[in-house]
């Protein structure tokens, strides 16, 4: 494996971290609070720099089926760190969640881990 696919790798693995934080943060709170926006966002800029890092380090085309799994729980996860902070600047930390944010950003979290783990038994598999 590529230095800068490894590289890639413990950074998409530091991404898997941050995501999970701050969504199990919203999911128990039901609210935005600091914690959730700093590891969302830590997220968003740990993936896409790990993204960036896997697509340099390969020898593929970036137009694979795990690349096209990897893109898509990548926009799915943007979303949902645009459509939190949106919510947050509008409405503060003290304001409930709405049911279909909340539900949202559980779907976007468990299809991007999903992504982590095709990405994964294909790294093992090689």
């Amino acid at each position: 494996m590529e230095t800068i696919s490894m590289i890639g790798a413990t950074i998409v693995t530091l991404a898997l971290i941050s995501y999970s934080v701050g969504v199990i943060a919203e999911q128990k709170q039901k609210r935005i609070i600091k914690t959730v926006l700093i590891f969302i966002t830590l997220g968003i800029v740990l993936d896409v720099t790990a993204t960036i890092c896997m697509i340099v380090g390969s020898s593929n085309t970036p137009f694979t089926l795990h690349g096209f799994l990897g893109y898509s729980a990548l926009v799915a996860m943007l979303i949902d760190v645009i459509l939190i902070w949106k919510f947050y600047n509008k409405n503060g930390s003290g304001a409930d969640v709405p049911r279909s944010l909340h539900l949202y950003t559980l779907i976007a979290y468990l299809w991007w881990v999903i992504a982590y783990i095709t990405g994964s038994a294909l790294v093992m598999i090689k």
